[in-house]
């Protein structure tokens, strides 16, 4: 299990340079599976954080999980309208 566990890192790698690229697109579509992307590695990273005990990567993933939430509300195109940010 642990051979499997250390692999983790990458897809998780992997799925941080996809979610990169699909966030820097012009299509809303594509920014938002970006981000979808982004909190998969977010779990992905959290997870083989959790099996190397790097307690700094567990929090900086759970501060990036939030800002991609947030990003997912920014790309709905009536969040400005509501929010004005």
């Amino acid at each position: 299990m642990n051979g499997a566990l250390d692999l983790v890192q990458w897809p998780a790698f992997v799925a941080s340079v996809a979610a990169a690229w699909l966030v820097a697109s012009r299509s809303e579509r594509r920014r938002n599976l970006g981000f979808w992307v982004f909190l998969a590695s977010n779990v992905l990273w959290t997870v083989w954080g959790v099996h190397t005990s790097a307690i700094a990567l567990i929090a900086l993933q759970v501060c990036l999980a939030a800002l991609n939430v947030r990003g997912l509300f920014k790309t709905d195109p009536d969040d400005d309208a509501k929010h004005g940010d």
